[in-house]
């Protein structure tokens, strides 16, 4: 039932007018700007068609069977696209949060970095983010490996 909404969505955007940013920092209304952001970058517009695909085989395949399989495609499918969407909004000088009412408010990649020193930290927080996911996954398959017994959903000891 999404899938109509998300192809909607997108043919929208690439569409629509975006906010561009021209060398010297004025943001302005160009027509046509996400697709032109999309054609110039081959890899993000190659994850965007992996992505769609993914999510139209999860679709097919979830109506195919009752199993839990289509998950697995429609899950990174999603991703790939939100992903799209932020890069298309983000990347070839394109204002990534836009100010309707005054142009010039809005945020670009230049104007909302942040110092050195966080972007250094920011980066080792986001390296290690990996490492908590597979520590919760190594616990998560460590107390589902043994089932509780019925002796052990009794409650003896309240606390």
């Amino acid at each position: 039932m999404s899938l109509p909404f998300l192809l909607y969505f997108l043919v929208r955007l690439v569409t629509m007018k975006g906010f561009g940013v021209d060398a010297a920092g004025v943001v302005s209304m160009v027509p046509g700007k996400y697709l032109s952001n999309l054609l110039a970058s081959p890899l993000i517009l190659i994850m965007l068609l992996a992505g769609l695909l993914l999510v139209i085989a999860g679709v097919i395949s979830a109506a195919r069977s009752k199993g839990r399989a289509a998950i697995w495609m429609a899950g990174p499918g999603t991703i790939l696209v939100g992903l799209t969407v932020f890069f298309t909004a983000g990347y070839n000088n394109t204002a990534f949060y836009p100010s309707k009412v005054d142009l010039q408010s809005s945020l670009t990649i230049y104007n909302a970095s942040s110092s050195h020193y966080t972007l250094t930290v920011m980066t080792y927080v986001a390296l290690l983010i990996p490492f908590v996911l597979a520590y919760i996954g190594h616990v998560w398959n460590a107390m589902d490996s043994r089932k509780l017994s019925a002796d052990e959903m009794v409650y003896d000891d309240l606390y």
